[in-house]
């Protein structure tokens, strides 16, 4: 019987005070604010570039030095936060739905597809900097 006392007792301070959690910093909200900012500049200037007949390939470094300037200039404290792989994703989203039918990307293929050949791309262009330092 004390055992199950001290049990409930035990069960109970557990319930009413929880030990925190850990959180990744990238939760922030003002996080995936830049991190969507970010996708969207290079959506729209890559989109823009296949638009005036760039080849995907000089659409693509076209946009991610443009970007790239953007970001290296920026005094934003939170870009330190993002992370290359969730920027790749949210990036090739962006660009699938917004202009990925024009050449043929369509849905998770299309969006995994243009994310790998973005990350190519990408270490080629800029092998010395990162989107988000």
């Amino acid at each position: 019987m004390l055992n199950f006392l001290f049990g409930l007792f035990f069960f109970l301070v557990y319930l009413l005070n929880p030990p925190i959690g850990l959180a990744f910093d990238t939760s922030d909200p003002s996080v995936s604010l830049l991190q969507n900012r970010i996708s969207n500049n290079f959506s729209s200037k890559y989109c823009k570039a296949i638009q005036n007949g760039f080849s995907k390939d000089e659409a693509m470094k076209s946009a991610i030095v443009k970007t790239e300037n953007i970001i290296s200039f920026s005094y934003n404290p939170q870009k330190k936060w993002i992370e290359k792989d969730d920027l790749a994703n949210q990036i090739s989203l962006q660009v699938v739905n917004n202009c990925g039918q024009s050449f043929g990307l369509i849905g998770k293929e299309g969006i995994a597809y243009f994310k790998s050949y973005f990350l190519e791309i990408y270490e080629k262009t800029t092998p010395d900097k990162n989107f988000s330092r």
